[in-house]
């Protein structure tokens, strides 16, 4: 029996997959799995719709928490209840992977937000590293300290090219200001007022030109200035890690800000989402997706791709607890994970995260007010929620 995995991985997590295939196979002789096809992840969504109306298809792909319920709407998509019966998984996980009570995925990689200040700089612009409980503002009034013009030296940066990357890292100021992505009866948004209050952070920073816009998608600009040591802070994952180390960093993480002092961060579960042809593979499919989100292969897949533990056991794995103890300020990550939120799963979340990625890049670039940029945000995601599904 053989099953098609569009994993979506690259670099150095493809290798991860590859020995965690090959490990399959020798312990499950009687299924053989094909890595050869799909894309890389941020194409998955448009290569499996596409697979999916042509009626040739994978048994297993990796998609991003925030397409699960556009893919889910196809009939193909396996139903996952019994996956993740009986494990200790983070709450994040378990939302990410539900649809109307039901289990439409597995759990592939769980991930959080915090601050990574590049303590060199820091250092060099005599101001003291941010302290817990810490709030915006003084998180703008940090980076327009950290910026140094005659030293080409940005306080922060932001994601500016329009996409998902600019969106994410703006909800945990939405939630943490009491709004929420889709309102109470489902029609509109939950953020008109909170979008403003968060918007207003931004326009500070682009205000004081104090953070580095960048255009391209997958930030690797951004990356680059502050692994240059042209940044004193930037907000991002467990995943860039490794490069920080790689470029030498001299760093320290610290949970995000609030506006209040009560921690929340976001996290971006992504799925191995399972599709049906034929009860064979189905039952192939789910026999390598079980075995793939157990503790002993998550902690391997998670050390290879830069995530964390998809769960409280697998995090109390002695593996794990080496390589955070090993790697500052990865416990910062994990500990996040206990006041995180996930995006909703919801087929209009695409529509609406392109208009509130509209609004953000505006206020960046100074086209509009924070409470302009709202509105027109909200009229379009209002009418996307309007839309029969």
């Amino acid at each position: 029996m053989t099953i098609n995995f569009w994993h979506g991985q690259g670099d150095t997590a493809v290798l991860v997959i590859e020995d965690l295939v090959a490990d399959f196979e020798r312990s499950h002789p009687n299924i053989k799995v094909d890595t050869g096809g799909g894309v890389l992840s941020d194409a998955m969504l448009q290569k499996v719709l596409a697979a999916l109306a042509a009626g040739s298809y994978p048994d297993v792909a990796y998609i991003f928490g925030s397409d699960l319920a556009n893919i889910a709407r196809s009939p193909k998509v396996v139903d996952m209840g019994d996956t993740i019966a009986g494990t200790n998984y983070w709450k994040p996980v378990r939302d990410a992977v539900m649809i109307n009570g039901q289990v439409r995925a597995a759990p592939a990689l769980v991930d959080s937000l915090a601050v990574v200040c590049n303590k060199t700089v820091f250092s060099a612009a005599g101001v003291d590293l941010p302290k817990e409980n810490w709030r915006w503002d003084d998180f703008v009034s940090t980076a327009k300290a950290l910026t140094n013009v005659d030293t080409g030296t940005f306080g922060t940066g932001w994601p500016g090219a329009g996409d998902e990357d600019t969106v994410w890292r703006l909800w945990p100021l939405v939630w943490d200001a009491g709004g929420d992505v889709i309102g109470s009866n489902g029609r509109g948004i939950g953020f008109a007022d909170a979008g403003v209050e968060a918007l207003e952070v931004v326009r500070d920073l682009a205000r004081d030109k104090s953070v580095y816009i960048d255009p391209k998608s997958g930030s690797e600009q951004m990356y680059q200035v502050y692994n240059s040591g042209r940044m004193g802070m930037v907000v991002t994952g467990p995943w860039q890690l490794p490069d920080i180390l790689d470029a030498g960093v001299d760093y320290e993480v610290v949970p995000l800000p609030s506006f209040n002092g009560k921690p929340v961060t976001i996290s971006g579960p992504d799925t191995w989402t399972v599709f049906d042809n034929g009860a064979a593979r189905v039952e192939a499919a789910r026999t390598f997706v079980s075995w793939l989100i157990q503790p002993e292969q998550d902690v391997r897949w998670a050390l290879g791709a830069g995530s964390l533990p998809l769960s409280q056991e697998s995090e109390s794995s002695p593996e794990w607890s080496q390589y955070a103890a090993e790697t500052p300020g990865l416990k910062v990550f994990a500990t996040a994970l206990e006041s995180a939120r996930v995006r909703p799963v919801h087929p209009a979340y695409p529509d609406i995260s392109q208009a509130l990625a509209t609004a953000i890049t505006s206020v960046l670039l100074g086209k509009s007010t924070p409470e302009e940029a709202m509105r027109t945000c909200a009229d379009e995601a209002d009418a996307a929620l309007r839309i029969p599904r």
